[in-house]
Parts: C-alpha cells; structure tokens; sequence
C-alpha cells in the first residue's frame, strides 16, 4: 500500500486527556478525546501521540478501545523512555496531538468465525478491540476467545470467570473483568506465579486449547495476535502446527509512522521472493505465514 493510498484516512486531532488511570508495573491506560481518530479506527490501527511539547517525536501507541458517538480512544502503554514517562503525567484537560489511525486492521476470516485472540504485554490493547467490535456486530458469527500473556501484573481487574472454556482448566480460572461482562471469554496466562493464571507462556495455553478441539472446531479457527516479536513468531508456528490461518500486528519502532522515512522496515515473504514492508502502513497487521515462513 503506497502513502498516496492514505491520503483523506489519517487525520490530526487535537486530543484532549480525559483520564489517566495507572496500574501496577508503571502501565496506563489512558483515555483521549480525538474525534475524528475515535471515529475511523478499527481493531489493529493505532495512534501516533505526540507525549510532550518538549519532546518531537509522536510515540505509536495500538488502539484498545473507541467510542465514535463520544469521540475517544483509548490507548495502554508501559513506561520504556522519556516520553512515555511523560505522557504518563498528563492529566484529564491536558491537551496533545493525536494522528491517526494508522495502519493495515486485522481481517476477520469469513469461514472461520472461532477466533482465537492471543495478546501478550502492551500488545493486549488490539484484541481487546478485536473482541469488543465484533460483539456489536448483529451479522457476525463471531465467537472468540481472548487469551493474554503478561510476565508482570496484568493492567485491568482480574476475576473468576463463569464462562467455561472447554480444554483450558486449572489454574486457567481468571479473565479480564471487563471482557466477562460482555460475555466474551478470556483466560490468563504468565510464567511468574499470578493467581489465576496458566502457567506457561500463552501460546502453550493457545495450543493447549487448540489440541482438544474436534477436528470440525479447528477447521473454523483463526488466529489474530498481537505482542513482541518472539511471541508471534511462537503464534505462528502454533498456527503451522495446527494448520490454522493466522494474523499477526507486528511491533516496531516508528519514526514517522505514516509511510515516509521508512525506518520500520520487515522482510515479508511471498514464496521464493522477499520484499520489505513498512509496518506502519503496509501493516502493523500482516499474513504470519509471509512473516514467520515455515523452518526448512
């Protein structure tokens, strides 16, 4: 997709802080009124925020949440640097510039309305996106189950689920309280001893999960996941294994974020041929097959 194509669907807001809610491990989400952005995104865009008058680059930040009708997005980052350090100190009236959104969405597969979504870090905001857009989706027989990966405390409350998901048991009790409240599964995963947790990486859950499927349950599966980038790379041999589609929203640094200085540059594989792909424009959301190719 060549930057000509963008033109007339990235807009400049200016963005107000509405608020600014904090979580254990220096991780926010923060809420900003930015109308035109909140009006035109869709699950795997994202918002290139300008974090302080002082400090000239944007930051790109995934979109977790967007209300059209109010005009907000929502955004969750971890503090890595000055200038999330200093968006983290905005306060509700603040103002900064939001452009956005930005970026290739995740596709949902029409023949297989399973959605497996596998978010890990500051890489949860897509799928919780993913899964809240589609639950108001009349047409849609989309059925997803939101599995999340974090090595240090998640940045939402936790609670028992009453949703069962069959093939993921103890200790995978838990779920993101406000992804229960719309009915849509969830289940939590870390390597360092949270309650309620899979033990083990998220992808092991994934898979987990995937193995006690029967045969015509997997031929309906599709995966989207979002995280760094060992995580995906694991997401799409998990998808290989299984033989499943997958989609992955890659993570980069940006300078421009818009298709320009061409600074988030990956190799993206088409058979035999390679061709490098800005992350910002031709993704963050590619095919895991033309990312991760199949070993040998």
């Amino acid at each position: 997709m060549s930057g000509r194509e963008h033109r007339g669907t990235i807009f400049v807001d200016d963005g107000e802080v509405v608020s600014q809610e904090q979580f254990d491990g220096e991780q926010f989400v923060t809420r900003i009124r930015a109308a035109q952005t909140a009006r035109h995104a869709i699950p795997g865009s994202f918002a290139h925020i300008t974090c302080d008058d002082a400090i000239p680059m944007r930051r790109p930040l995934s979109i977790m949440r967007a209300h059209a009708d109010e005009g907000w997005i929502e955004v969750l980052y971890k503090i890595v640097g000055t200038g999330l350090r200093h968006l983290s100190q905005r306060r509700p009236g603040d103002t900064l510039s939001v452009l956005g959104p930005i970026g290739k969405p995740f596709t949902p597969h029409p023949t297989r309305p399973k959605a497996l979504l596998i978010g890990g870090g500051v890489g949860i905001p897509p799928m919780i996106f993913l899964a809240e857009v589609h639950r108001h989706d009349p047409h849609s027989a989309w059925e997803p189950l939101v599995l999340m990966g974090s090595e240090i405390p998640f940045p939402f409350a936790c609670v028992p689920s009453k949703i069962d998901v069959a093939g993921v048991g103890a200790p995978a009790t838990h779920a993101m309280r406000f992804l229960e409240e719309f009915g849509i599964a969830s289940r939590l995963s870390s390597a360092s001893g949270i309650a309620g947790c899979f033990d083990g990486y998220v992808t092991q859950l994934a898979a987990q999960w995937l193995e006690a499927l029967p045969a015509a349950q997997l031929a309906q599966v599709c995966i989207y996941a979002c995280g760094p980038t060992p995580m995906l790379e694991a997401c799409a041999r998990v998808a290989q294994r299984f033989d499943v589609p997958c989609q992955v929203s890659l993570e980069e640094y940006m300078a421009c974020a818009v298709g320009g200085c061409a600074g988030c540059t990956v190799p993206v594989y088409d058979g035999d041929e390679v061709a490098m792909k800005r992350v910002c424009v031709d993704g963050p959301v590619f095919d895991a097959s033309a990312v991760f190719p199949a070993p040998g």
